[in-house]
């Protein structure tokens, strides 16, 4: 019998869209399906961002701002 073991949902992940800072003192990314800009400029330092792939855990944006 074991104990405190929880029946858990398999997290999806999937190669994602993502942007990230192009300054080479920030770290800053963001993902494609959270931006409002074509090119969007980095939050942090206002850089321009270039476009990348990354695997990352599935997250969906319901947004109304979300651009399609």
């Amino acid at each position: 019998m074991a104990f405190g073991k929880k029946n858990q949902e398999e997290i999806k992940e999937e190669e994602t869209k993502i942007w990230l800072c192009q300054s080479e003192e920030c770290n800053c990314w963001m993902r494609d399906n959270f931006t409002t800009q074509e090119e969007p400029k980095c939050p942090r330092c206002g850089n321009a961002m270039e476009a990348s792939q990354k695997v990352l855990q599935v997250v969906d944006n319901n947004s109304i701002y979300y651009k399609s």
